[in-house]
């Protein structure tokens, strides 16, 4: 499933941008976000092995893809499969309403306050295979499609990814590589989890806040810290990390311009790519704001 690829001018002027912007759509993904992309891949060459229960634990988007995506598989074959989901106890309530629409007899939603452990132990037991994005090197090939149709854009010089674990933005750069381009990537993270972006200066860097209204933004542990770092240098782009109010700041100029509702984890790639611009940094051709989900 190929996802818009839209232009944005207005936006690029109010930004103080001298090149052509683009969203890449991935809200607007059968699936609901850029999750969308390897999930499918991994449950697949899972389904291959002989696995047909299947265990995850996710802030929402990751959970809200395997679901679809296995709903889908259910409605097609005889012998089902499978998933059991475990959320945190506070789990945005919009993407709890999204999970219920695929909560079924085969597809089970549980809320615990340590959603990690639980899906670990049943993995661990032998009961379900775990689909874990942070460390699974399957979900990495996932987005080597998603990279495909982001090089339809002339020039592309960078492309600017709301980040938890890092696989999106390792996955890209590994896929980017094998097109002989090489983009810049930048990741953009919250000031309440920043595992990869802290090692770079970016104008937030000291700060550090409890929460965020980016939610998405969990993994705090970041197995893919080092790789991410060596792409993100390997392709000469940045981590940011940004506050609460400019994304919601970016959310106000967004819909103002572009009449797009951005969600705030989707905003982050907007807010990151404000703080390239501020910061004086220098593009030769069109960049990319990865809008990753609902």
């Amino acid at each position: 499933m190929t996802t818009p690829q839209t232009k944005h001018n207005k936006l690029a002027k109010t930004l103080g941008l001298d090149v052509p912007l683009y969203f890449k759509r991935e809200d607007l993904h059968p699936l609901g976000s850029h999750k969308g992309r390897s999930l499918p891949l991994m449950v697949d060459a899972y389904l291959k092995q002989g696995w047909l229960s299947f265990v995850i634990s996710s802030s929402g988007n990751a959970a809200l893809a395997a679901g679809l995506y296995i709903k889908k598989y259910n409605q097609k074959h005889k012998n089902k499969i499978t998933l059991a989901i475990f959320v945190g106890n506070k789990i945005d309530p919009i993407k709890m309403r999204l999970l219920k629409k695929v909560e079924s007899k085969n597809i089970t939603i549980t809320k615990t306050t340590n959603p990690k452990q639980s899906a670990f132990q049943i993995d661990k037991s032998g009961k379900a295979k775990l689909l874990r994005q942070s460390t699974d090197e399957l979900a990495l090939v996932g987005y080597e499609q998603l990279a495909k149709e982001l090089v339809k854009v002339k020039n592309l010089s960078a492309i600017f990814i709301p980040t938890s674990s890092g696989t999106t933005a390792q996955g890209l750069h590994l896929a980017f590589k094998k097109l002989k381009l090489n983009p810049q990537i930048h990741i953009v993270q919250t000031t309440a989890c920043n595992p990869i972006a802290t090692n770079f200066k970016s104008p937030c860097h000291h700060i550090e806040t409890k929460k965020s209204i980016a939610g998405a933004i969990v993994d705090n542990v970041a197995h893919r810290k080092e790789s991410v770092i060596l792409s993100i240098n390997n392709s000469h782009g940045y981590g940011w990390i940004t506050e609460d109010a400019s994304i919601l700041n970016i959310q106000k100029i967004v819909l103002k311009t572009e009449k797009i509702k951005l969600s705030p984890n989707s905003a982050l790639s907007v807010a990151g790519l404000k703080q390239a611009i501020n910061a004086n940094w220098k593009f030769n051709g069109p960049i990319v704001c990865l809008i990753t989900g609902r």
